[in-house]
């Protein structure tokens, strides 16, 4: 689902969009001015959020995008087996298998609290609390 549309040139660093179907956060992005008969260019770099994938692409300026929906959440570890790790959410008390990155994983423990985003139905472990 997403949450909103805004123009190419609305977009800030750290601002969250989707890109070919794939959740992204803004890590740079280069306004050029209008040209004579032309429009304004934005050169956009953005890293996957779930995957951490680089994509640079250049759009116009009037350049409608998606702003994905995240929400981030809390959750205590309750087992940690290879790349997943078995999450219970602390509102909601359902268990989850979570994936989760290996520097985040080497830093967590059993009944530990994470804070993992649900980003358009995908969830990923973004950092021990």
């Amino acid at each position: 689902m997403v949450l909103k549309i805004i123009n190419a040139t609305e977009a800030k660093v750290g601002t969250n969009i989707i890109v070919d179907d794939m959740p992204c956060t803004v890590k740079s992005i280069d306004i050029s001015k209008t040209g004579k008969h032309g429009h304004a260019k934005c050169r956009i770099e953005t890293v996957g959020i779930i995957t951490g994938q680089k994509k640079v692409f250049v759009v116009p300026g009037h350049e409608r995008l998606e702003v994905p929906k995240v929400d981030k959440r809390k959750g205590q570890v309750l087992s940690i087996a290879g790349n997943k790790v078995s999450i219970m959410d602390l509102e909601s008390f359902e268990t989850l298998e979570v994936p989760c990155s290996e520097e985040i994983r080497n830093e967590l423990e059993e009944n530990s609290n994470v804070e993992y985003w649900d980003v358009e139905g995908e969830k990923i472990v973004k950092r021990k609390l």
